[in-house]
C-alpha cells in the first residue's frame, strides 16, 4: 500500500515537472516562487544551508533515539523500549548520526566556507553539488521511512553479517538501511570529488598550497578520503542487497561466503570516515583559535603536513576494530602500531592550537568556548583510543561500554562541537546577523557538562563488564549509580540543543546585525558583506601571503587586491533536474526495499531520462553585469 501512494505521489509529480518543467517560461515564472527557488538552487552557500538544515532534522531524530535509549537504562530491568525495538532504536541512532549528521551538517559548513575562503565565485560542478544535497537528503529520508513502513533496521549500525542477512533480520529493515545509504553515499562521493577539482583548479591567483586556510587544507584531505573511502562501502553494500534482494552468497558460510568479509569492507571505509569526520572539525578549529587568539596559526606548515600524514594512516589502522576476529599476532601487533602511530601527527595539532592560545589576546566567544571545550574532550577520546590499541587490553575492552564512551568522546568532541563551533563562527556571513552570545555560552555549557556526565562514568560500566546494545541489566551489580548519572547527562544535553534552538529562532527574528568583519577574521571570505552576496566576489582578489585578509587590513590599504578589472560575472542557471534524479533514485530504492520491480525500474528509468536530458541541455548561465554591482568593492 504504501509503494502505491508513493509511485502514485510520484507520477503525478513527474507529470507536472515534464509537462511545464522544460518550458522555460515556466521555469522562470517558477523562479519567484522561494520554495522552488531553494530546489533548484546552485549557489554553494544555499547548498551548505540545505546540508546543514537536513543534518540538524536528523540529529533531532537521531537524539530522540539516544534519548529514549537512555530512559530505558536509567534503571535495572525497566520496560520503557525492550526487545526488538531496542535493537531498531540502537541501529537507527548509530547509522543517523553517523551518515546523516556528522557528515552533512561539515559538508554544510565546508560548501559554505571553502569557497570563499579561496577566492571562488562558486564550486566547480554547481549542478553536482546540487545532486549531491538532494541525494542526501533523500537517501537519508528512505532510511527514516523505515519507521513507518516495515521496521527499521535491527542489526546495529555496522550491520554485521551474518546478523542483517534475511535469516536474522527478515523484514525490510535492512533493506532500508543498505539502499539508503547507498543513494546517501553516492552524493558524498560526488561532493568529494567536487571539492577536490574546485581547490585544485579554482584558488585565487597568488593562492599556493601553503597558503590555503586550515579549514581548506581538512576539506582537501577530507575529500580525498572520501574519494577512497566511499567505494569500498558501495561494494560492500552492493553485496549486501544481493545477498538480501537475489539470494546470492557473498557473506553466507552454506553458500561458500565469507562473514570476515564483510568486516574487512565495512571497516576499510569505517576508519577513515572517522577522520572524514572529525579532520573538517580540525580545520574549523584552527580558524577560530587563530582568530580568537589574535595570532597567525602556529606551526602552520607542521597542522598541514600533519593533516596529510593522517590521511594517509587512516587507512593503515582498520584492523583494530577486529582484534578479536582471530587474524593472529602478526597482524594484530601491525595493526596496533599504525594505530598508536596516528596518534603522533593528531598529538602535533594539539599542540599547535595550544600554542596558538599561548600568549594570546583571547577572547572568549561562544565559538572559542567550544573550541576550547574541545581539546579536552578530544584529548581524552584519543587517549582511551591508544588504550584500545593494546590488544590484550582490547580483547577485554570489546563490545562493551568503554567502546562507547571513546566512540562518543570522539566523536562528540570531533563532530558536534566543531559544528557547533563553525556555526557560531559562520553564522554572521551566512545571516547577516549575530547568534546571541549570552544564550550561546548557556548552551555550551549545558552541552559540555552534559556530555561529561553522560559518557565519562561509561567508561567505569565498561571497566565493570557492562556490555554494550543491551536494553536491560539487573540490579545489584553496581551499575544503577552511574547508568543514572548518564542517562541525566543526556538530559542535560537535550536542554543544552533546546537552548541553542531558542537562540536561532530569537536570532532570525530579531538578531543584532553584524557587519562584514565582526570577528576581525584573517581569512578572505571576511572581506565580503555580511550576508555573502550569492556571486561572492565581485573581482577576484590576488592573494599575498597567508591569512591574506589580514594583510590587507594591516599592511595594505584596508581592502581587498584585485586580480582583474571590475566586469561581468558569468554565474551557473538554477536547475531542477538534480532534485528530480534524486526523487528517482528514492523511489526506485523504496520499491527494492519491498522487492517491487516494477517501481524500483520505474525510478531509475526517471534517473537515466533525467541524464539524458541533462546530455542535450544548452545552459550558458547568466551574466551579473557591472552596472548592477555599483558600489561593491571587492
Amino acid at each position: 500500500m504504501a509503494t502505491l501512494i508513493i509511485l502514485i505521489v510520484f507520477i503525478m509529480f513527474l507529470g507536472a515537472i515534464f509537462t511545464g518543467g522544460y518550458n522555460k517560461k515556466y521555469l522562470q515564472r517558477m523562479q519567484d516562487n522561494w520554495l522552488w527557488e531553494w530546489i533548484t538552487t546552485v549557489d554553494h552557500k544555499r547548498i551548505g544551508i540545505l546540508y546543514m538544515l537536513g543534518g540538524g532534522f536528523f540529529f533531532a531524530v537521531g537524539g530522540l533515539e539516544a534519548l529514549l535509549m537512555r530512559l530505558q537504562l536509567m534503571f535495572p530491568d525497566n520496560q520503557l523500549v525492550v526487545g526488538d525495538i531496542y535493537n531498531q532504536l540502537l541501529s537507527m541512532h548509530g547509522t543517523t548520526m553517523i551518515f546523516l549528521v556528522s557528515m552533512p551538517v561539515l559538508l554544510g559548513l565546508m560548501n559554505f566556507a571553502v569557497p570563499l575562503q579561496i577566492g571562488a565565485r562558486d564550486v566547480a560542478f554547481p549542478f553536482v553539488n546540487s545532486l549531491g544535497v538532494w541525494l542526501f537528503l533523500f537517501g537519508g529520508l528512505l532510511v527514516n521511512l523505515s519507521w513507518l513502513f516495515g521496521g527499521a533496521p535491527d542489526a546495529g549500525w555496522t550491520s554485521y553479517a551474518t546478523l542483517s542477512l534475511n535469516e536474522f533480520s527478515p523484514g525490510p529493515g535492512v533493506n532500508y538501511y543498505v539502499l539508503g545509504l547507498q543513494i546517501a553515499g553516492l552524493g558524498t562521493l560526488m561532493s568529494g570529488i567536487n571539492f577536490l577539482v574546485t581547490i585544485i583548479n579554482m584558488r585565487a591567483p597568488g593562492m599556493t598550497y601553503l597558503r590555503m586556510p586550515l579549514f581548506t587544507w581538512t576539506t582537501f584531505v577530507t575529500s580525498a578520503l572520501i574519494l577512497f573511502a566511499f567505494p569500498p562501502l558501495t561494494a560492500g553494500l552492493f553485496m549486501l542487497m544481493f545477498d538480501r534482494l537475489f539470494d546470492t552468497h557473498f557473506f553466507t558460510l552454506a553458500g561458500g561466503g565469507n562473514l570476515t568479509l564483510w568486516q574487512h569492507i565495512f571497516w576499510i571505509f569505517g576508519h577513515p570516515e572517522v577522520y572524514i569526520i572529525v579532520l573538517p572539525a580540525f580545520g574549523i578549529f584552527s580558524e577560530v583559535i587563530s582568530t580568537f587568539s589574535k595570532k597567525r596559526l602556529f606551526g602552520y606548515n607542521s597542522m598541514v603536513f600533519a593533516t596529510v600524514l593522517i590521511g594517509f594512516l587512516a587507512f593503515m589502522v582498520w584492523v583494530h576494530h577486529m582484534f578479536t576476529v582471530g587474524l593472529g599476532p602478526i597482524a594484530n601487533t601491525v595493526f596496533a602500531i599504525a594505530t598508536m602511530a596516528i596518534a603522533v601527527p593528531t598529538g602535533i595539532k594539539v599542540f599547535n592550537w595550544l600554542f596558538t592560545m599561548w600568549g594570546g589576546r583571547i577572547r572568549f566567544t561562544t565559538a572559542m568556548l567550544f573550541a576550547s571545550g574541545f581539546i579536552v574532550v578530544f584529548v581524552m577520546g584519543g587517549v582511551t583510543g591508544v588504550q584500545l590499541a593494546v590488544v590484550p587490553a582490547d580483547l577485554q575492552f570489546h563490545d562493551t561500554y568503554f567502546v562507547v564512551a571513546h566512540f562518543h568522546y570522539v566523536m562528540i568532541g570531533g563532530t558536534i562541537l566543531g559544528f557547533f563551533a563553525g556555526l557560531y563562527y559562520w553564522w554572521p556571513k551566512m545571516f547577516g546577523t549575530l547568534l546571541n552570545e549570552k544564550l550561546g555560552k548557556a548552551h555550551f555549557w549545558l552541552f559540555f557538562l552534559g556530555q561529561h556526565l553522560t559518557f565519562f562514568p561509561q567508561h567505569f560500566l565498561g571497566l565493570m563488564g557492562m556490555p554494550r546494545r543491551v536494553y536491560t541489566y539487573m540490579s545489584g551489580r553496581n551499575l544503577e549509580l552511574l547508568n543514572l548519572l548518564s542517562t541525566i547527562g543526556a538530559l542535560l544535553m537535550t536542554a543544552g540543543i533546546l537552548v541553542f534552538l531558542y537562540n536561532l529562532v530569537q536570532t532570525l527574528r530579531m538578531g543584532k546585525e553584524a557587519g562584514p568583519d565582526p570577528w576581525n577574521g584573517r581569512t578572505l571570505e571576511w572581506a565580503l558583506p555580511s550576508p555573502a552576496p550569492h556571486y561572492n566576489f565581485a573581482q577576484t582578489p590576488r592573494v599575498r601571503g597567508l591569512d591574506p585578509w589580514w594583510l590587507d587590513k594591516y599592511e595594505g590599504d584596508g581592502k581587498l587586491q584585485a586580480a582583474e578589472p571590475l566586469g561581468p560575472i558569468h554565474m551557473p542557471s538554477p536547475a531542477y533536474l538534480p532534485f528530480v534524479m534524486s526523487l528517482g533514485f528514492f523511489v526506485s530504492g523504496f520499491g527494492f526495499v519491498f522487492h517491487s520491480w516494477r517501481v524500483g525500474a520505474l525510478g531509475l528509468l526517471v534517473v537515466f531520462a533525467c541524464m539524458y536530458i541533462r546530455s542535450f541541455e544548452e545552459d550558458p548561465g547568466y551574466h551579473i553585469e557591472p552596472e548592477e554591482l555599483k558600489g561593491v568593492e571587492s
